[in-house]
This record gives C-alpha cells, sequence and structure tokens, in this order.
C-alpha cells in the first residue's frame, strides 16, 4: 500500500511516500481502507522529535491518529461491524501503524460508525481533537450551568469542540484567538471572545472556574498567566504534551488545581459525539484538504499556527 512515511525525524522535508506492507488483523481488530486522515500537532511534534516519537521502534513509520474509512475485514460476524460499513476513529500509533496510509488496523474498541450527515474528510477532522476537547472539558471540568470557562486557542482543532462541548453543557465560555476569529468564536457558542492580538487575557478576564489551556508556556508564558485567572480552587487542565513542565508547582503555589490530560482511542465515546454531530449541535471546521501527495505541505500550514479548526489528507475515493 501506499504510505507517507519518515525515516528519521526532522522538518516536513522528512516526509515521503513509499509503498509498504498493508496491514494484517489480529485478534479483535479491523481492516479499515482509509478514505481520509486528520493532521493534529501531535503528529508534527512527533515528526519533529517530540511527541511520541520515543516511542517509534522501527523506521519507516507512519504518522497519523484520525482517519475515516471502510471495512474491509471483520474480526468476527457479530463484530457489529461489517465490510462496507463506514467507519471512523484512531489508531493506536505508535504501537500499530498510523493513519497516513491506504490501510490501517484498528481495535474494536478505537473505532465507531461515521456520522451519516459527515462525508469522509470532515470525520477524519473528528477523533483525536474531539475526543481531547471531550476528556478535557466533560470528564475532567465537568462543565455544567454557572460555570465560566477560559479555552485558549478555541479556533483551533480541539479548541473548536471545547468551546462547542462547553456551550452545550451551559458553561459561559470566554476563548481566546486571534482577530480574524473572535467573529468565528462567538458563532461557535463562546460569550466572549478576547482578541489575543489586542488584549492580554488577564487584563479582561477573572475569577473562571477552569481554564482549558491548549497552549501552555510554549508562547508569551500562556500557562502562567492563566493561573492569575482562576478563582481560589480554581482548575486548569493542560493538554500540549511538553509545554508546561512546571505546571503542578506553580498551580500549587498559586493555590489552584491543576492536571495533565492525555486523550486515549475510545470508540463509545466518540458514538456519543457522534450524535451530537448528527443533531447538528456540534459541527467540525475543515480548514484545507491536502491530497496524501501533499503532506509536507500539511505539516508546514499546521506549524505556522494559523489554520482554523482541522487540516485533512485526502487519501482515496469514497
Amino acid at each position: 500500500m501506499r504510505a507517507a512515511v519518515i525515516d528519521a525525524v526532522g522538518s516536513p522535508e522528512v516526509l515521503r511516500m513509499e509503498t509498504v506492507p498493508t496491514p494484517r488483523p489480529v485478534m479483535a481488530e479491523f481492516l479499515v481502507k482509509v478514505v481520509a486522515a486528520g493532521v493534529n500537532p501531535v503528529d508534527a511534534k512527533t515528526r519533529a522529535g517530540r511527541g511520541v516519537s520515543s516511542a517509534i521502534t522501527t523506521m519507516p513509520a507512519v504518522l497519523g491518529y484520525d482517519f475515516s474509512g471502510i471495512v474491509v475485514e471483520s474480526p468476527f460476524a457479530a463484530a457489529g461491524l461489517l465490510p462496507g460499513d463506514e467507519v471512523y476513529g484512531m489508531t493506536s500509533f505508535p504501537r500499530t501503524g498510523g493513519s497516513y496510509a491506504e490501510y490501517v488496523t484498528v481495535s474494536s474498541l478505537s473505532l465507531t460508525r461515521k456520522p451519516t450527515t459527515l462525508s469522509h474528510v470532515e470525520a477524519a477532522g473528528v477523533p483525536l481533537a474531539a475526543l481531547t476537547a471531550w476528556g478535557m472539558v466533560v470528564d475532567v471540568a465537568k462543565a455544567h450551568e454557572g460555570q465560566r470557562i477560559l479555552i485558549h486557542a478555541g479556533s483551533g482543532g480541539v479548541g473548536h469542540f471545547a468551546v462547542q462541548f462547553a456551550t452545550y453543557f451551559g458553561a459561559r465560555v470566554i476563548a481566546t484567538g486571534s482577530g480574524r476569529n473572535v467573529g468565528w468564536l462567538r458563532e461557535l457558542g463562546a460569550h466572549q471572545a478576547v482578541d489575543h492580538e489586542l488584549h492580554r487575557f488577564e487584563d479582561v478576564v477573572d475569577q473562571v472556574d477552569v481554564v482549558i489551556d491548549l497552549v501552555g508556556n510554549t508562547v508569551e508564558d500562556t500557562g502562567s498567566r492563566s493561573l492569575r485567572v482562576l478563582r481560589p480552587g480554581g482548575l486548569i487542565i493542560n493538554a500540549p504534551t511538553g509545554s508546561w513542565p512546571t505546571l503542578e508547582e506553580e498551580a500549587r503555589a498559586a493555590g489552584v488545581r491543576a492536571t495533565r490530560f492525555t486523550v486515549a482511542p475510545d470508540g463509545a465515546t466518540l458514538d456519543t459525539i457522534s450524535r451530537l454531530l448528527e443533531s447538528g449541535d456540534v459541527r467540525v471546521f475543515v480548514d484545507q484538504v491536502f491530497d496524501l501527495d501533499a503532506v509536507r505541505q500539511a505539516h508546514v500550514l499546521l506549524e505556522g499556527g494559523h489554520s482554523r479548526g482541522k487540516i485533512v489528507l485526502k487519501v482515496a475515493d469514497g
């Protein structure tokens, strides 16, 4: 099968197209033909030598978590999903090959039926970002009416889902973003949108219950500055790997709670998210679509930090 691979970590230039063996499913795994694959920050970090690069044991390696596609082989007749069914989910990269390829093998616990209202390209932009947002906003923050939640980078892949989930569950949402995205953040449901190019958020926001930190201290100490706007005993949840090494220490000193969050493939939760997508209560925004051959350009755009919503690779027709 054709796949985008890396032979070593480095710049986007290390990505190249190669013919590699088609994976073989074992035990309760599905073989899925990939129609589209999402591109996520962790992909770029891993390619560059951070992220989960230390867990890659063999090269060339196929990157990618998100996929939407069609079942080719089902583990058993009563598996619930049969050949020909349209599905989406997350791979277990780097334990298995990633989704920048024509086929993936996926655990039965890591995928579910694709929402009928979404194209494969749209669906491929959902899994990792939406599951991350759900985990932070719903499972950890337990978003509810009367709660004040500040979401950094609200217009990004994870952020635009986090804004919608928090709003859906009744929280009052404050989101930060660039000037061009302020209006869009309000359309997504944010009650207040802060243009970080014009204002320091701590000058216009205070006494929030939860901060959903999708930046950390990688840009102007956003994480550390966020501690100033939390109420005493409030909670900050940080997601970007390695973005804020001193999180817990600083939070204790500020009298607030802190935790990190790492997403895991979860078909059951993704199925719940599917219902919100199908009802129209939540939507996915795909900024740009690249052919698999143009994966380098996709990574360049992602690392530029100016995309809105998700970037997706089109792998095949379907």
